[in-house]
């Protein structure tokens, strides 16, 4: 038995299906199969069940992926004491972002990381906040920019980066535009376009609405918070976002305050523990980078020019 193979055994375990295994850990389909072949004639038994469309863990699978983990976090816990006392990090860090997000910093903290521990491989991901904290309880995930309602990430440790209420955002002539603000109950009168569920500002969104009881149907939604914006200046809908988002496409948006929203979507950082040297490295260059941003970086496409930080994205 070998660490390579409970390695593969974990990542079809993980993934239940052998090529998005093979994928993740970088071999052939092929090579990924024969080494689990040569695991379960190791062991004596069969680990997965491959008659249906997705892999299964049989039940000895099932009693074995947890000593498979284990046995691999020694092996890495071995590898980085000793990489500390020589003062070297190595390993494969996974960091996530929120889908569409231009976020300045965390690529400068990236570029600064990289430069002083070439030695250490950054996997960059995009997808909804949901899923990335999904990723990051799970351990497939080390490090992910987020956004949440209302306060950081529970179970988690965090780095808040920027909170800004949610705004209604409408082109030029729309009827709201006559309104000094605007209600929920104002807003189920007109389509809406939002971001799609699994995303923070959605999620303000939705449990505003519920608390409020009012039922608003959305017209149209896309993951990207440009498109959007674009939506509701060809006359679409209304569009709801944060105040940053909408600054870009001025003066061909107008924007008011929603009365009835009073939670705000939270950008932050997430991580479930600096354990991991690698890790913990990279939170620090992230934190200097979000708390001294350079003055040679470009400006987030959608932040005022005046403030160097990132926009508040899904």
């Amino acid at each position: 038995m070998e660490l390579r193979q409970l390695e593969y055994f974990v990542a079809v375990a993980e993934e239940e299906n052998f090529t998005r295994a093979a994928e993740r850990v970088h071999i052939s389909q092929s090579g990924v199969s024969a080494q689990i072949r040569q695991l379960e004639h190791d062991l004596g038994t069969s680990l997965f069940d491959r008659s249906g469309r997705s892999v299964r863990l049989t039940p000895a699978g099932v009693a074995a992926l947890r000593h498979a983990r284990s046995a691999l976090a020694a092996a890495d816990a071995v590898r980085q004491a000793v990489d500390e006392v020589n003062g070297l990090i190595r390993g494969r860090l996974v960091v996530g972002m929120v889908t569409a997000c231009t976020v300045t910093p965390l690529f400068d903290a990236l570029s600064a990381f990289h430069h002083k521990y070439p030695g250490v491989e950054i996997v960059l991901l995009e997808d909804a906040s949901d899923r990335l904290l999904e990723r990051l309880r799970a351990g497939t995930a080390d490090l992910a920019l987020v956004s949440t309602s209302g306060a950081p990430p529970p179970g988690l440790e965090a780095y808040e980066i920027i909170r800004e209420p949610l705004v209604a955002a409408m082109a030029i002539g729309h009827p709201l535009c006559e309104q000094p603000q605007v209600t929920l109950k104002d807003l189920a009168h007109h389509s809406v376009v939002s971001l799609p569920t699994g995303t923070g500002v959605r999620k303000v969104f939705d449990d505003a609405c519920a608390t409020a009881g009012v039922d608003i149907e959305i017209a149209f939604q896309a993951g990207a918070p440009s498109a959007i914006a674009d939506l509701a200046i060809r006359g679409l809908g209304v569009a709801i976002l944060s105040e940053s988002l909408v600054a870009q496409h001025r003066p061909r948006l107008t924007t008011r305050p929603i009365e009835d929203i009073h939670t705000e979507p939270v950008l932050s950082l997430a991580w479930a523990s600096t354990e991991n040297p690698a890790l913990r490295e990279l939170v620090h260059h992230c934190r200097q980078s979000f708390a001294h941003p350079s003055p040679l970086a470009p400006t987030p496409e959608s932040a005022p020019t005046s403030v160097p930080l990132p926009t508040l994205s899904p």
